[in-house]
């Protein structure tokens, strides 16, 4: 059973939720009000982006559609910047070294003055700084926000500072879309709890981490939050696809001649074009053609449409493949009640009660069903044929009133031969994984490590990675 201290926050938590609930559904808001949509609470407490490496992983926030609130947060590990092989490592290392030295010989010899050192610049300064390097041929700033000689990639704060793509062997990590939870009327993606979550899972999967800021109801409902996660992969495509395009742009200098100056227009072009669109930390580092979905309560069910979605877009999202999701215990309902349903309706955290309140915010007046697709994943007729869904693994929990129809969900999946496993943890309770007061706890480190050895299964370059 759960402890004692996990059962009073348990009554402390709905208290406060459902007062929350009540005064959304008796003052709603106007969304002419709120055109752009909102994706945090004032009560949440939030953690600031932080992009240095202090932690092993640094954070940035992106405002990616000028029309909404949506956003993403992105999650990089220190393990980006060179490889876990000792002897790839120090030649890495040694090709930074003897390139600055080239670099800053051959500037030198430019300037005439033996004693001028390199300057250097931030990807984070302003272009009118004292420090921008002169826009000569060899020294022009790239298109990914660095000059292509400042292999210096970490500050002495610490603060990443972008790639340089004269780097070959910068590690390329798979990419994973996180989707938060909170009942599509609370939560954030830069919330305390959901970047410590974040982070953990970054450094055990290896992996470059989006997470989703959706808009939440009732100021947008269903279908706002859908297609934000949606767009966000999208937008993951386009931004590989615009990397591609910047990078051979930017081949194309070198010439003599006409040439030269065919290829100086065309360095100019992939130096504005990648300068204002291309994010650096995705082009350096990012994979897209492993992408893994990840989805938290309510956020599971954003994943799985995504995941429907991605297999109805197939070569339309190319280069992004996605190769696996993780269902961690999905936000699932329906009409005609499980024996979980009935046994554990009031249940720890979150009972079935205010959920359901939770559900009457969420979707349309007109479109209100317990069977709604968005809730209910067993209804027939809800998307592409099961079979053609990526390797999903769900995490449920013994004391979670969701947890049957989840473990339905996926012995539907396996019955098409889709690799669906089923994580069940005993005495465990909806969010163990991720709720603030819980995510220290071994079990939420378990979760997590166990989500990490099954995720390399479909992520890793060299296949069935059991030891890491």
């Amino acid at each position: 059973m759960p402890s004692v201290a996990v059962k009073l926050y348990s009554v402390f938590f709905k208290f406060l939720l459902k007062h929350r609930l009540q005064n959304r559904i008796q003052s709603p808001l106007d969304e002419s009000n709120h055109p752009f949509g909102v994706t945090s609470r004032p009560e949440e407490s939030v953690a600031a982006a932080n992009p240095s490496f202090t932690d092993g992983v640094a954070t940035k926030d992106i405002h990616i559609d000028p029309l909404t609130s949506l956003s993403v947060r992105i999650f990089l590990p220190d393990t980006c910047l060179v490889s876990p092989d000792s002897d790839f490592k120090s030649q890495w290392k040694s090709r930074i070294r003897a390139t600055e030295k080239q670099a800053d010989s051959e500037f030198r010899s430019a300037t005439h003055d033996p004693n001028h050192a390199l300057p250097r610049r931030s990807s984070y300064e302003p272009s009118g700084t004292a420090n921008a390097v002169p826009k000569t041929e060899d020294h022009r700033r790239n298109s990914y926000g660095c000059t292509n000689d400042d292999l210096n990639v970490k500050s002495e704060s610490g603060v990443y500072r972008g790639y340089s793509p004269s780097i070959g062997n910068c590690r390329k990590l798979p990419v994973m879309l996180q989707f938060h939870g909170g009942g599509f009327v609370s939560g954030s993606n830069d919330s305390v709890a959901n970047d410590f979550f974040c982070r953990r899972i970054a450094k055990l999967c290896d992996v470059i981490i989006l997470a989703v800021g959706y808009r939440l109801a009732p100021e947008n409902r269903y279908p706002a939050s859908f297609e934000d996660g949606l767009k966000v992969l999208h937008w993951l495509a386009k931004q590989a696809n615009l990397a591609e395009c910047s990078k051979s742009l930017g081949h194309t200098r070198g010439g003599g001649g006409a040439d030269l100056r065919k290829s100086d227009v065309h360095g100019h072009i992939a130096d504005a074009f990648g300068a204002s669109l291309v994010e650096p930390w995705l082009a350096g580092h990012g994979d897209p053609s492993r992408c893994v979905l990840l989805g938290v309560s309510c956020g599971a069910n954003i994943a799985d449409y995504v995941a429907r979605k991605a297999v109805e877009g197939g070569k339309l999202l190319d280069p992004v493949k996605v190769v696996a999701q993780v269902l961690m215990y999905p936000f699932f309902i329906g009409s005609v009640p499980t024996h979980s349903e009935i046994k554990l309706a009031n249940s720890y955290f979150y009972d079935k009660a205010m959920c359901i309140l939770a559900w009457k915010l969420f979707l349309p007046e007109e479109e209100f069903s317990l069977d709604h697709p968005a809730a209910n994943p067993l209804i027939p007729d809800r998307g592409p044929p099961l079979k053609l869904m990526p390797p999903t693994l769900t995490v449920v929990a013994e004391h979670d009133w969701m947890r049957d129809r989840a473990i339905a969900y996926s012995e539907e999946l396996r019955k098409v031969n889709v690799d669906a496993p089923v994580l069940e943890y005993k005495d465990a309770v909806h969010e163990f994984a991720t709720l603030d007061m819980l995510l220290k706890t071994p079990q939420a480190q378990a979760c997590a490590e166990d989500i990490a050895i099954w995720a390399k299964k479909y992520i890793s370059l060299r296949g069935h990675e059991f030891s890491y």
